[in-house]
């Protein structure tokens, strides 16, 4: 397996908060986890003639990074933004909405390190690690169920004693297999079937 595919196949979801329909992956977990597999790599922040770590024009800020990693350098930019995911500039600025006229606060040097760090996370997806996020998708790509997953599933859906059970084992298919829709249909199915004999089995009771 190449380090592109070992990176893009690690799920990060429950490392990523969403907050005004972006999602934010946490840079330090991002970086430990880049490291685990490019243990020599290197990162950049690129700096301007002044040293600063931003540029700056009419249209707003931006940070740029660059990622070192098996002889392969990338680099990324991203725009300073507010919580509305709007450019900051050095000076407070007006913009109209249909709802009327919102302010943009001057940016600081504390934005300018947050979004320092998203883009070192978006710079490293240019490596592999979660790049689905920034593709739009929900989940990474998953392998496809195996021979012995696929026997274990059945024979824990047919003795299931009470429906919390099956709610574990289907919870359980769903983490491993999240975009597999197929065999979480069946799975879904199986669990239906055997909830149906469970609530028989108790009214005969």
């Amino acid at each position: 397996m190449s380090k592109f595919n070992e990176l893009i196949k690690i799920n990060v979801n429950d490392k990523v908060e969403k907050k005004e329909g972006l999602s934010y992956l946490s840079w330090a977990f991002a970086w430990a986890e880049f490291k685990k597999v490019f243990p020599e790599a290197q990162y950049e922040v690129v700096k301007d003639a002044n040293n600063l770590p931003y540029f700056e024009s009419s249209a707003g800020a931006m940070v740029y990074t660059k990622v070192t990693a098996d002889n392969l350098t990338y680099e990324m930019w991203l725009p300073v933004m507010d919580s509305r995911n709007k450019a900051m500039k050095s000076s407070p600025y007006e913009y109209n909405t249909s709802k009327g006229k919102r302010s943009v606060e001057a940016f600081t040097m504390f934005d300018v390190n947050k979004t320092i760090m998203r883009c070192l996370v978006k710079n490293l997806a240019m490596f592999g690690l979660a790049l689905y996020i920034f593709a739009g998708e929900d989940l990474p790509a998953e392998e496809e169920v195996s021979e012995e997953d696929l026997a274990n599933y059945d024979n824990d859906i047919v003795n299931a004693e009470n429906v919390d059970q099956l709610l574990t084992i289907f919870k359980s298919a769903s983490t491993k297999y999240p975009r597999n829709t197929e065999f979480l249909t069946q799975v879904r199915t199986a669990c239906g079937v055997r909830k149906q004999q469970i609530i028989e089995s108790l009214k005969n009771d």
